[in-house]
């Protein structure tokens, strides 16, 4: 199982490659290959998994009721916004012009270990999606991590 973890200042060459950093890469699960899935975030990011993190999720979303129409529009919305990319040599990634686009990514990007995925975020947009209130960031954690 993959576990990737902190934040890590990258940048995007005019071509769209990134090299992932070594702590990134050095947490690909073994046997998992130099294929990754990319896809659009629910936030303005992008979203990185390994293969084997990717099917998991990709079951569950294929694995729902084709005639439901709730079901269909969260497939359709989920796959449009997928690639597959694969680890160069350099240990770099190509990104999409499409999904940089969606990203808002340019040259400063910021990569940040979600567990079992990353995220890749354009620098500029990063903080306006973290909590700057350690009260509220304590209460969000005991809302979710300690119920009863």
């Amino acid at each position: 199982m993959a576990f990737f973890t902190g934040e890590y200042d990258c940048k995007l060459d005019a071509k769209g490659r990134m090299v992932l950093p070594a702590k990134i890469k050095n947490s690909l699960p073994e046997g998992s290959g130099d294929e990754l899935v990319v896809r659009r975030g629910f936030e303005p990011c992008l979203v990185l998994y390994p293969m084997l993190e990717y099917k998991k999720i990709f079951s569950k979303i294929a694995g729902l009721n084709e005639f439901n129409a709730e079901y269909r529009n969260l497939q359709r919305n989920f796959f449009r916004g997928n690639a597959i990319v694969e680890l160069d040599s350099a240990g770099r990634i190509l990104i999409p012009k499409n999904m940089m686009a969606f990203a808002g990514l340019e040259k400063e990007s910021i990569v940040v270990g979600m567990g079992n995925r990353v995220e890749i975020w354009d620098a500029s947009k990063y903080d306006d999606f973290l909590i700057k209130d350690q009260k509220e960031f304590s209460d969000l954690a005991e809302k979710h991590l300690f119920e009863s």
